[in-house]
């Protein structure tokens, strides 16, 4: 990204699209803004979404908007929703989500990120605690290695330290709070002018 992006789409689940996408202002929509009054903007997210849903029914509409910068985050769902998550096929489409998008608007610049433990927020039984908790972190590492693969921009949200911190968590013990979308748009902004500055050297 050596210019500052003209169009921009966001695709996930809940941590994309917030809980009330009506009335808060969630990190996208902050991103959106600091590109400026002239970028389009498109948050395809949708609270629930797997990484299928994803592929299936936001990836084909936000290409159609010929983007060039895209958040892809997924794959919570798919964990929290199945007795036996399946990272493998979880990286397989994450692949062909990145593969799909770098032919389709090559110079587009990409970014994605990992999930911290669901489990540590969500209440849960013991044996389903540790079920999400292997889940997540097989899901990190299959995203870790598709976005090193495609030279993609990867978040490490997974351990980071505001995670714990209530003032960043909604009222659910989950969902960024105002100050976690925020803070979620700070680092994604930040991100962004790194990827800018190593693209221009």
């Amino acid at each position: 990204m050596t210019r500052t992006p003209s169009s921009y789409v966001a695709l996930g689940d809940s941590l994309t699209c917030g809980t009330d996408p009506e009335r808060e202002r969630r990190w996208p929509d902050a991103v959106a803004a600091a590109l400026g009054p002239d970028v389009v903007y498109a948050n395809f997210a949708r609270i629930g979404a797997t990484s299928r849903d994803v592929e299936e029914e936001q990836l084909g509409p936000a290409l159609a908007l010929r983007p060039d910068l895209v958040s892809l985050i997924c794959g919570a769902n798919d964990v929290l929703e199945s007795v036996r998550p399946d990272p493998e096929g979880f990286g397989r489409r994450l692949a062909r989500m990145l593969g799909r998008i770098r032919a389709e608007a090559p110079e587009a610049s990409v970014l994605t990120a990992t999930y911290p433990d669901l489990s540590r927020f969500v209440p849960l039984r013991e044996r389903t605690r540790r079920r999400v908790r292997r889940g997540i972190e097989g899901f990190n590492a299959a995203c870790r290695e598709v976005a090193a693969e495609h030279d993609v921009v990867l978040l490490e949200w997974a351990e980071h330290p505001h995670t714990r911190e209530p003032a960043y968590r909604a009222a659910d013990g989950f969902h960024p709070s105002p100050e976690g979308h925020r803070r979620a748009a700070a680092e994604v902004i930040e991100a962004l002018r790194i990827r800018q500055r190593e693209e221009a050297a």
